[in-house]
């Protein structure tokens, strides 16, 4: 038996879109870089309206341990991914010291 313990960190992306697409995109990434992520389907329910989306998981896999840093860089690059893909103006991450919102819609400046 091997057990291995690394510092926890896991940082969730939530972004709007198919769920289909964005396991694909997912899958191409890992696949590119040799990582692996959840992604969980969730619906986003607001003021007067709702949609289907996902939340991406990526933890300190104690396999492969990786800084805070490492790891934002990751879920950085996986959100832009998926927010091309998706057809999304917006999305967040969500770290355990820190929550991100990105906006490319100029209403938000």
């Amino acid at each position: 038996m091997i057990r291995k313990e690394c510092p926890s960190y896991q940082i969730s992306i939530f972004i709007a879109g198919d769920p289909w697409k964005a396991q694909q995109v997912c899958r191409e990434y890992c696949d590119d870089i040799g990582f692996c992520i959840t992604v969980t389907e969730s619906t986003y329910v607001y003021r007067g309206d709702d949609e289907i989306g996902v939340i991406v998981g990526v933890i300190n896999y104690p396999r492969f341990p990786m800084s805070p840093e490492g790891l934002f860089g990751h879920a950085s690059l996986i959100a832009g991914r998926l927010r091309e893909a998706l057809g999304q103006d917006s999305y967040t991450i969500q770290t355990p010291d820190k929550t991100v919102w990105i906006s490319y819609r100029e209403q938000d400046a």
